[in-house]
């Protein structure tokens, strides 16, 4: 198990196939599983096939529970569904961190991506965003997921 150190790159807009809900922290697994499973037939139905990694953005919300969001990078904006839906994640500056091991541990590597957002001169830009490169199977301690934070550095003219 292990955090990476963070680096940086600059993205363009990346549209995706996405579902959305608001669970419990105990509702997210077997949703999960549904939503990745629901996109994928989604896009074999329009001849489409995702162009990278599943991932998922949460925000936590003041009564403890998660407005996620949840699904694959495509190649062009989607109709969507009553179900699977558009969206995009945003490009611009992003720093990155990997992690590998399970994921009730990942909250690590947020923690270590904003000490070092910090110490660059910089602050977070919009909500961060988990990239699942393993399925969750087998030996969680291999599990690899790259967290990706939106920032800017701050102007240091007053």
């Amino acid at each position: 198990m292990g955090i990476e150190q963070p680096e940086t790159r600059t993205a363009v807009v990346q549209p995706t196939a996405v579902r959305r809900a608001t669970l419990a922290q105990a509702e997210l697994v077997n949703w999960f599983a549904e939503a990745y499973g629901e996109i994928a037939a989604y896009l074999g139905l329009h001849g489409l096939t995702p162009k990278g990694h599943p991932f998922a953005r949460y925000h936590v919300r003041a009564d403890g529970r998660f407005d996620v969001e949840a699904g694959f990078p495509i190649a062009g904006r989607i109709a969507g569904d009553c179900s699977v839906q558009p969206s995009t994640l945003p490009g611009g500056e992003l720093a990155v961190v990997w992690y590998v091991g399970p994921y009730d541990q990942v909250g690590k590597a947020y923690a270590a991506l904003a000490d070092w957002i910090s110490s660059q001169g910089g602050e977070t830009d919009g909500e961060a965003w988990e990239i699942y490169y393993e399925p969750p199977t087998g030996d969680p301690s291999h599990w690899r997921t790259e967290v990706v934070q939106p920032y800017h550095l701050v102007s240091s003219d007053g």
